[in-house]
């Protein structure tokens, strides 16, 4: 099992100084899980704060999506209550029974602790090779690089822009606008700023034509695209003295939500898709089916917040100014097919006198197209420099 590269290593960093993640999703269990470690078997179960601790390895608990994992100097396993494999570098094993919460502890069962983390001790693989040569202490060194770079790792090149709904899904209705014209008009404009930056840009939908939430990723993943964008307006329902009160645009990422509210909106997002008999359509996700994600939300999860926070800075200033914090993350079916860094964006609540007048005119929805093209191309140059620096 190989530990995370060196690449998503550095992205987290940087991704936690600029952004930090909410603490449900991502610190150290001190509270739900007990630190007693007198407590450190029972029936043939141990701690599994304890076991870590043994391993020299850091213990995350997620309490929404009901998983946890290990990491290791070289390690990194990822667990769920109830489910008797673990996943670790993009793989599952299967293991003798699964985690229980119980007493305030998390307990694995002892003899599965004998497959977990055992390269802790091993030297690291390296993409630098040493060779002696018998006759000399010379070293030959001989460095491989990436073949196929994922989008996530290599240089930005390809946008795919998705407007929303479209067809016979208007999406969400304010007074005078449908969401799904919105969007559309939003998204011409986008594409137009994103080409004079340079870049090669594929809009799911250029037209008011239905494409389903499904093969909006898989048209997004057949292009090959680097940055996928899914452009929405958000609604509420309500008198309307609370509808002139809730305002702003938000961005979503691909991740467990952690409020009723975040669950709501993706439900009413993905609604659609059962709505309209997609295969295999619901509107949430459950916790096993986000650890089975996870191994491969790894791989995108941190350039996502990146962007995010391009996003964010591109809009200081903007007539429509962030909901709350401004970012969120829930469970969108259009998201979760997508094999690159992707965000959710709500522009701004059509339900709002406001946002919808402003998104509704010609300045407002060039205004937000202008923006996001900015943090585009500003995630685009903090790739680049990254690249830089590792010598690529």
């Amino acid at each position: 099992m190989k530990f995370l590269g060196k690449m998503l290593a550095v992205f987290s960093l940087v991704a936690t100084t600029l952004w930090a993640a909410p603490a449900a999703s991502s610190s150290t269990n001190k509270n739900t899980v007990s630190a007693n470690k007198n407590v450190a078997t029972t029936a043939g179960k141990i701690d599994v704060e304890v076991f870590a601790k043994s391993k020299n390895a850091s213990f995350h608990w997620y309490p929404v999506q009901k998983t946890f994992s290990l990491i290791a100097d070289r390690d990194t396993i990822k667990f769920a209550i109830g489910l008797p494999y673990v996943y670790a570098d993009g793989k599952s094993i299967p293991l003798k029974s699964a985690p229980e919460f119980r007493d305030n502890h998390i307990w694995i069962d002892s003899a599965d602790t004998k497959k977990l983390l055992v390269k802790a001790a091993v030297a690291p693989a390296s993409s630098t090779s040493v060779t002696k040569n018998s006759s000399s202490s010379t070293t030959a060194k001989t460095v491989s690089t990436p073949k196929n770079e994922t989008a996530g790792t290599r240089e930005v090149k390809t946008v795919v822009i998705d407007p929303g709904h479209g067809g016979k899904d208007s999406g969400a209705l304010g007074a005078k606008a449908q969401e799904k014209d919105i969007v559309l008009a939003v998204g011409k404009l986008l594409k137009k700023e994103l080409e004079k930056e340079g870049f090669k840009v594929k809009m799911t939908r250029d037209k008011d034509v239905f494409i389903e939430l499904g093969q909006r990723a898989n048209l997004a993943n057949g292009w090959d695209g680097d940055l996928f964008i899914s452009l929405h307006c958000n609604a509420i329902d309500g008198k309307p003295e609370q509808k002139k009160q809730v305002k702003g645009y938000h961005i979503y990422v691909l991740r467990a939500p952690e409020s009723e509210e975040d669950k709501a909106i993706a439900r009413r997002e993905n609604k659609v898709a059962t709505l309209y008999g997609e295969k295999n359509a619901k509107e949430e996700l459950s916790p096993i089916e986000w650890f089975k994600l996870e191994a491969r939300l790894e791989k995108y999860k941190q350039n996502s917040y990146m962007f995010t926070e391009e996003l964010l800075k591109s809009n200081d200033g903007g007539k429509i100014r962030k909901q709350a914090g401004g970012v969120g993350g829930a469970g969108f079916m259009v998201l979760v097919g997508a094999l690159m860094p992707a965000v959710l964006y709500e522009i701004g609540f059509i339900s709002n006198p406001d946002d919808e007048a402003y998104m509704m005119t010609a300045k407002g929805q060039e205004d937000i197209a202008q923006r996001i093209s900015k943090a585009v191309a500003n995630y685009k140059n903090a790739v680049h420099n990254y690249r830089e620096t590792l010598g690529r």
